[in-house]
């Protein structure tokens, strides 16, 4: 097994990090995790949310800005897997062969495959089967990376141990909600007893809120937190930046009890890591 611990986060979007994980990849690469981000793409065909804002290359902005979200997480530079946006809406890119919605799965679980056999992570994380709030690009995410925890243990160390998805509880559900998403938070959010590990991420609260600021054209005044009133906006902060939780996506090792203390502990030589 890789003598250094690594975690691999695989999420589909710039500012998808900063909302479910941030804190936590904090959190580990302070305790000396190499950290590795993969990004699905850059966020093309996202929605500008300040008002007046142009920009020439959205994708090569949110480019920009992710990589800054990195820094201000105290973590390495993204690695990109090249698709594309899909968009949503009136911004959905049917007639792209790049847009994660137009591209086989099993493609992109090659190119996992492949990022697993380089940085050899012992921890993975993504997003949950409904995909946070039913990004078609979130799921494509979820399934290749799903696919590729499974098909990567054969590898000559083992592959990743563990693989854990980004579990939204009900409240939390009801909040995005809330927010304008269109979701059931029956659906969307998981009992309690599905939680595997709550990541107490109040420490870093700091470095969260700079990693969303970056993502500046995601978070103007026309966006989901944009809208929200003050107190409604505090609500939310408070859920985001306190406590990140997470799922049970897979394992090659036992459990040696539940809830966990954390993403690292039960495997061999790294229990220290959530001592």
């Amino acid at each position: 097994m890789n003598a250094t611990p690594t975690m691999l986060a695989v999420y589909a979007h710039p500012d998808d990090e900063a909302f479910s994980v941030g804190g936590t990849l904090t959190h580990y690469a302070r305790k000396g995790v190499k950290v590795v981000l993969a990004c699905a793409t850059r966020g093309e065909a996202g929605k500008i949310t300040v008002p007046g804002m142009t920009v020439d290359d959205l994708g090569q902005q949110r480019e920009q800005e992710l990589r800054a979200a990195c820094r201000a997480l105290e973590i390495p530079e993204p690695v990109f897997l090249d698709y594309h946006d899909s968009g949503r809406y009136e911004r959905t890119r049917f007639d792209d062969p790049k847009a994660m919605m137009n591209v086989n799965v099993f493609d992109v679980e090659t190119k996992l495959r492949a990022l697993i056999a380089e940085v050899k992570p012992q921890v993975m994380v993504t997003f949950d089967p409904h995909g946070g709030y039913g990004h078609i690009d979130h799921l494509q995410i979820h399934r290749a990376t799903l696919a590729a925890f499974f098909s990567t243990g054969n590898l000559p160390d083992g592959g990743p141990q563990r693989l854990y998805y980004n579990a939204l509880t009900i409240q939390a559900a009801e909040g995005i909600a809330r927010m304008g998403q269109n979701l059931s938070p029956e659906i969307y959010g998981v009992s309690d007893s599905t939680i595997a590990v709550r990541m107490n991420v109040s420490a870093y609260a700091a470095n969260k809120k700079a990693a969303l600021a970056a993502h500046g054209t995601q978070m103007g005044e026309t966006s989901l937190m944009g809208r929200l009133t003050p107190e409604e906006r505090e609500q939310m902060e408070t859920r985001l930046l306190g406590v990140e939780s997470f799922s049970i996506g897979g394992t090659r090792t036992p459990l040696a009890r539940y809830p966990l203390r954390g993403l690292f502990d039960g495997l061999p030589e790294f229990e220290h890591l959530d001592a």
